[in-house]
């Protein structure tokens, strides 16, 4: 079994809740809440999450040793694409919207809102995705509405549709035009980072200091973890994120310093309720 634990931006979010039964949010991933100018976190699909205490047990959900380990089978190939797109166009973007962010007219009211899946798709594993969309949000501790997948589509259509939103994250298919919405905007997605660690700063959970050191390290550990899932990888983050703090520290881009502060940061904001 494993454990996900979602760094921030890498971060700031992740999974998402879905609209429930009749417009359903999509495969998933974890939830803060967002709107359609949020950007926060890694991405994913319809499951919620929650803010505060509730985010942070969500970062910790074991997989269920049925879904650990699993990678997506299926070519993010044109095909595949053309399948996840019409998928997530009739079942996802009604609460996440065309771009994924989180802004579909159907998740305007659900608590937890539903999440940026376009970004937070890029930094979680395949198995943890597969698993949120396959069993849906109705358990603890997502709590949303997001419907068990499984039951409906099969499973070549639910990796499809996790190609899908990850080219949507990627920037590699251009969204439909189907429910409105933004598209993922990495500019928005600083900006609420930037926004996010100035509260932080007022509320003395972390010093300006150490918000801008999370800054600089945030750029180019995420840099790195979505390197990483464009080509190919798997694995979640906890199983990557010793391995790439420890790469970047060997290469001189981060100093062990730099790292340490980075994760306790990102701590301190999820325990605060920070994190969105």
């Amino acid at each position: 079994m494993k454990k996900i634990f979602l760094f921030s931006t890498l971060l700031f979010i992740i999974v998402l809740t879905a609209c429930g039964p009749t417009a359903v949010s999509e495969p998933a991933v974890e939830e803060a809440n967002t709107t359609s100018t949020e950007s926060s976190g890694m991405g994913g699909m319809g499951m919620g999450m929650g803010m505060g205490g509730s985010m942070m047990a969500a970062h910790h959900a074991t997989i269920p040793d049925e879904y650990a380990g699993l990678t997506n089978p299926i070519p993010a190939d044109e095909d595949s694409l053309a399948r996840g797109g019409e998928i997530f166009a009739t079942h996802c973007a009604t609460c996440h919207g065309d771009g994924g962010v989180g802004d579909g007219p159907g998740g305007a009211s659900l608590n937890p809102a539903p999440a940026n899946i376009a970004h937070t798709s890029q930094m979680l594993g395949d198995d943890y995705l597969f698993w949120r969309v396959s069993e849906g949000g109705a358990m603890e501790p997502f709590n949303s509405g997001m419907i068990a997948w499984k039951g409906i589509l099969d499973e070549q259509a639910r990796w499809d549709v996790l190609n899908y939103v990850q080219a949507l994250g990627a920037g590699t298919v251009t969204p439909g035009q189907h429910m409105g919405g933004a598209t993922f905007d990495p500019a928005v997605e600083a900006q609420n980072q930037a926004d996010m660690l100035a509260t932080a700063v007022s509320q003395a959970v972390i010093t300006q200091e150490e918000a801008d050191t999370f800054a600089a390290a945030h750029t180019i550990v995420d840099a790195r973890m979505m390197e990483l899932r464009r080509q190919g990888s798997g694995d979640g983050m906890d199983d990557m994120m010793a391995d790439i703090l420890a790469e970047l520290v060997a290469a001189g881009s981060l100093t062990q310093a730099h790292a340490d502060t980075f994760l306790s940061v990102h701590d301190r904001l999820g325990a605060a309720g920070l994190m969105q």
